[in-house]
């Protein structure tokens, strides 16, 4: 089961407030602003900080 678009609508990024999208393979949630991966683990998201990977580090 996928996550339904009204949950995708209201889910925001827990640090910034920020939108987030959904990645093609519907495994994560990335907010570009922070660069944090947020995982959808049995198709749930887990939208803690601490549980994020961090992408794109310079």
């Amino acid at each position: 089961m996928a996550l339904s678009q009204e949950l995708l609508d209201i889910l925001v990024c827990p640090q910034c407030k920020g939108e987030l999208e959904l990645l093609g393979n519907s495994a994560a949630l990335l907010c570009s602003p922070c660069r944090l991966k947020y995982p959808i683990r049995d198709d749930i998201p887990v939208m803690l900080v601490d549980e994020a990977e961090k992408i794109g580090q310079d």
